[in-house]
């Protein structure tokens, strides 16, 4: 398992507080059954107190606030979906140091949340895909963003699923099967598509590496999820598509199966939905609920 503590500074917070940090992580971790959420939280925290010159029992409002609603390291204006992803790392932490004991207020809990307008999911169409496959160079590092684009493309899987793959997940029995954690923990084993075998295969041998002689904790693809981002970002403008985060493989993957003609039921199955009215929010949204009375309205008032 990864251990996203790993990614926190040895010297942003003292000893004892940096242990309640680490304790926190590894809770968010276990509880979510996310490393990617896990990550980004240690991540975020990082960058709040690591110019803070004082311990967690110290920090107020208005230093929670200037760091939820400040400018990034880009120079650029947060959103609102940036600004409440700053204050959940926040507060949770404190919720978390509250519930053990070592603090007894929240200093986020005064700080206004923003109101996020979400927007609406979109899946990619033929066109884009083999537009934005087109786009990838063809190199060691754009034959393994292939693999990954490919991967979540055939497999629906969420974004940690994939980039926490090792090679030792990979096994093979009549195929190759791969085991990966979803979401709330549960280990899953499913079948690896073969167009996503071959370009994996592909781009480790670009790096000089085959699978048969790699240890079983490297990782698949060696990226982290804001490198893969910022590329996935570069191979949107460069194949002259609209922005979008990775999680738009993921509806892709959805919409492609519907094109192909599979039920909402093998949907659910392949999205590793905990139920089928879960599936049914996510396709509508995805898809657009159709009105099938307009026509009859029109009609009447012909």
């Amino acid at each position: 398992m990864t251990d996203t503590t790993s990614y926190l500074p040895q010297t942003y917070l003292p000893p004892d507080w940096e242990g309640a940090v680490r304790a926190f992580l590894a809770e968010k971790q276990a509880r979510s059954g996310s490393h990617g959420t896990a990550r980004e939280y240690a991540r975020l925290l990082a960058r709040f107190f690591g110019p803070l010159d004082e311990t967690p029992d110290a920090v107020t409002p208005d230093e929670v606030f200037t760091f939820a609603y400040g400018k990034g390291p880009s120079g650029r204006e947060p959103s609102a979906a940036t600004i409440g992803l700053r204050l959940a790392a926040v507060s949770s932490l404190y919720a978390f140091l509250i519930r053990m004991g070592l603090l007894d207020r929240n200093p986020a809990d005064k700080v206004q949340r923003p109101r996020a307008e979400p927007s609406p999911p979109r899946g990619l169409d033929k066109g884009e895909i083999k537009a934005l496959l087109a786009a990838i160079p063809n190199t060691p590092v754009g034959k393994r963003d292939k693999a990954l684009i490919l991967t979540f493309l055939f497999t629906g899987r969420r974004r940690s699923e994939i980039l926490d793959l090792c090679i030792g997940d990979l096994s093979r029995n009549a195929g190759v099967f791969y085991a990966y954690r979803s979401k709330g923990g549960k280990v899953n084993r499913r079948e690896l598509p073969e167009p996503c075998f071959r370009a994996i295969v592909e781009a480790l041998a670009a790096r000089g590496k085959e699978i048969e002689g790699m240890a079983d904790d490297e990782p698949l693809f060696d990226v982290s999820p804001h490198g893969f981002y910022l590329n996935l970002q570069r191979y949107f403008r460069n194949a002259k598509l609209p922005p979008a985060g990775v999680h738009v493989l993921r509806h892709t993957a959805a919409k492609l199966r519907r094109d192909v003609g599979e039920s909402v039921e093998d949907v659910s199955r392949f999205l590793d939905h905990a139920n089928l009215a879960v599936t049914t929010t996510y396709l509508r949204r995805l898809e657009g609920e159709q009105d099938t009375g307009w026509r009859k309205v029109a009609a009447l008032l012909a």
